[in-house]
């Protein structure tokens, strides 16, 4: 049974860090300088909070979901150069999980209205035998960091 993305933002706001709300005006600014648009989790997410810190309060917190601002593609958060040698244009570090790892979203398809989560480990982010799926939402992600206790939950099923 999925978890309502109503109950996750009430979590979120209840037991964790959140920044305040983007604006819409800050959604639309942030989806002409990217040329996507948020899907339905993603939108709720930050029109709840434009970030958010799990566990723990600043500086350090396992999980760091990105406000709109800092959010980027993938190979310029992991590499510092937006070019294809470093990965992938529709891939999009969302979450920052320590050590210069990401939680990655995935702009270039979609599962039911949703862009899909994967694993941005910086040491094998170009080899596509280790980008592994994280969960097929941001819902789903979140829902799972949520229950995690900080934890990088994937590492149970993936060894590094």
């Amino acid at each position: 049974m999925t978890t309502p993305m109503s109950s996750l933002l009430e979590e979120v706001s209840r037991d964790h860090f959140p920044h305040p709300p983007a604006t819409p005006e800050e959604i639309e600014e942030f989806e002409r300088r990217v040329g996507w648009k948020l899907d339905p989790d993603l939108r709720a997410f930050y029109l709840h909070c434009n970030g958010a810190r799990l566990f723990e309060p600043p500086p350090f917190s396992p999980f760091r979901i990105l406000p709109l601002s800092e959010i980027e593609r993938g190979r310029t958060a992991i590499f510092g150069e937006d070019d294809d040698q470093w990965g992938p244009a529709s891939i999009y570090a969302i979450c920052d999980v320590q050590d210069g790892d990401y939680v990655m979203v995935d702009v270039s398809r979609q599962v039911d209205s949703r862009y899909p989560l994967l694993d941005g480990w910086k040491e094998a982010w170009r080899n596509k035998e280790y980008i592994w799926p994280l969960a097929s939402s941001f819902s789903a992600f979140l829902a799972k960091a949520l229950r995690s206790n900080g934890r990088q939950f994937w590492l149970d099923s993936h060894e590094k």
